[in-house]
């Protein structure tokens, strides 16, 4: 082997050399990435549990709230045609001065009932219009168990979707390493990325999605 020769293969096994270097440095980056993204993957998926559970809760508490609305709406409306019965008893001209004094009496409680049945603050928070038994304080409960329902809904479909990126992103990572496809791995980075801004924006809801 000449002298020529001899630098050839010192040559080419520098290059070589260099070739696995650079191959173990993307690697080793892939492997990163891809650990990244498994964990902000687990994090989404227990922030996507959570907003199940709200989703659930909410939608229960609506269901019975506005059960509790039409108990109430019932009972008053059967307050309100005791009321209009001894409206026509009094028309009556044999009545005793008694006997409508009595009538009166029952008739302005019902009325009384009626109005209390519309709106009763809570006595302790009486600012409050979620608290109170009134149908007006009862409503407004219903309504933001559904807003609260509309919210966990909003954050669930953030995290579905960021978990879709992100398992796409994994997968990508994963043929990166085994093919040494820099573009690829491009492509699991993008992926991450937008899963992981999901995954941000379910904790936080930021920006609503359009559904």
């Amino acid at each position: 082997m000449d002298t020529r020769d001899a630098a050839d293969l010192i040559s080419e096994l520098a290059e070589e050399k260099a070739e696995h270097a650079d191959a173990d440095r993307f690697r080793n980056r892939a492997a990163l990435l891809i650990a990244m993204l498994a964990a902000i993957l687990a994090i989404g998926g227990m922030g996507g549990g959570n907003a199940t559970d709200d989703m659930i809760a909410s939608n229960i508490g609506a269901s019975d709230t506005w059960a509790f609305f039409q108990a109430k709406n019932i009972r008053q409306t059967a307050y309100e045609i005791a009321a209009e019965d001894i409206d026509t008893a009094l028309l009556a001209g044999d009545l005793s001065a008694a006997e409508r004094q009595r009538l009166e009496a029952r008739k302005a409680a019902y009325v009384a009932t009626v109005a209390r049945y519309d709106s009763e603050p809570d006595p302790a928070a009486p600012d409050d219009p979620l608290r109170g038994e009134g149908k007006k304080q009862i409503s407004a409960r219903a309504q933001n168990f559904e807003t609260q329902f509309e919210v966990a809904s909003q954050r669930d479909n953030n995290f579905d979707l960021a978990e879709v990126c992100l398992q796409l992103a994994l997968v990508l990572g994963s043929v990166a390493i085994l093919a040494l496809n820099r573009p690829v791995l491009v492509v699991s980075g993008v992926l991450g990325v937008v899963g992981s801004l999901l995954t941000l924006n379910g904790f936080l809801l930021l920006v609503p999605l359009p559904f």
